[in-house]
């Protein structure tokens, strides 16, 4: 007795010229035939099937509430970032032993920890500073530049340690550098026509506007205190220079009184609360090597003696 085969779907048939079913879909006359996949195909196939449930089982893969799972090899990437991060701390840890017990000033006599100094600088300027001097530390309206030549306590090493420990207008930091300028404006102490006249004199200072007698006794009798009589600035006050064309809040008429009528004062943490000493110690390095540090000058007991102690 012959066998009688099932009977194949509707519209399923056998390709004469191929040998090969198709798949019942017909459309203008064109039908596609069910071809079987390649062997090279399915075996790749069904090993990407093994390898993901090795996958699943040697490596983190799950989420669960309130950590996914570990794997039976226990790797995660955050266990080899933690291990990455003490090799590298490892690997300094020498050059950073060396630079702990000196004092900064001394940085520039010894060439090898210097430049290891400004490198580790470096990389912490752009995890803490770039977001307000910005990534070539040129900084924006209210962020100094800290490229150039003008510093408002100080240039020097030593002057950039302290100001980078104890920060800018820090409550919590008792030592922190503080400066406030009176709003001359907004508390009455001068009129608007007056903080007119002293904004021309101010400007007149670098050559921006044409200054006259009246504006240049108005600054004298409020503002040479801080500034200097030639609005040259004061560092134990952080007083800005004036005569210089280099402006932390903008040099235009307008806002120069906006500053004069109500001033604006910038803020800056005091890093000694959240980087160790020698972290600290790099970053004041770096900024000293971008081109605007001074050398460091040490007073002596007599004032009108200076020792300078560069290398």
């Amino acid at each position: 007795m012959a066998i009688e085969r099932p009977k194949k779907p509707a519209g399923k048939r056998i390709d004469e010229p191929t040998g090969t079913e198709t798949v019942g879909h017909e459309w203008d006359g064109i039908e596609e035939l069910d071809t079987p996949m390649p062997r090279w195909w399915l075996w790749t196939f069904y090993a990407t099937i093994v390898f993901s449930i090795g996958y699943v089982i040697a490596y983190p893969a799950w989420p669960m509430i309130r950590e996914g799972t570990h794997g039976v090899l226990g790797w995660t990437s955050r266990g080899e970032l933690a291990r990455e991060v003490a090799r590298a701390e490892e690997e300094k840890g020498p050059l950073r032993d060396a630079i702990s017990p000196l004092p900064i000033e001394t940085l520039p006599s010894r060439p090898e920890l210097m430049r290891a100094a400004v490198a580790g600088g470096r990389a912490a300027f752009k995890v803490n500073c770039v977001q307000c001097h910005g990534a070539g530390a040129a900084g924006s309206s209210g962020y100094p530049n800290l490229n150039d030549d003008e510093w408002l306590w100080g240039g020097d090493l030593r002057a950039i340690e302290v100001t980078l420990l104890n920060g800018i207008r820090q409550p919590a930091d008792d030592a922190t550098r503080t400066s406030l300028m009176p709003a001359f404006g907004r508390d009455g102490i001068l009129t608007p026509a007056r903080i007119d006249q002293v904004a021309d004199h101010v400007l007149s200072l670098s050559g921006k506007a044409q200054g006259d007698v009246a504006g240049a006794q108005l600054f004298l009798d409020n503002c040479a205190v801080c500034h200097g009589m030639n609005g040259a600035g004061n560092r134990e006050f952080g007083a800005p220079n004036l005569a210089d064309a280099i402006w932390l809040f903008g040099g235009t008429k307008e806002e120069v009184v906006q500053q004069i009528s109500t001033p604006r004062h910038g803020v800056m943490p005091a890093w000694s609360h959240r980087l160790d000493p020698v972290t600290i110690k790099m970053l004041a390095a770096y900024v000293h090597s971008l081109g605007g540090g001074e050398d460091f000058v040490e007073v002596a007991a007599d004032p009108a003696v200076q020792v300078d102690e560069r290398p």
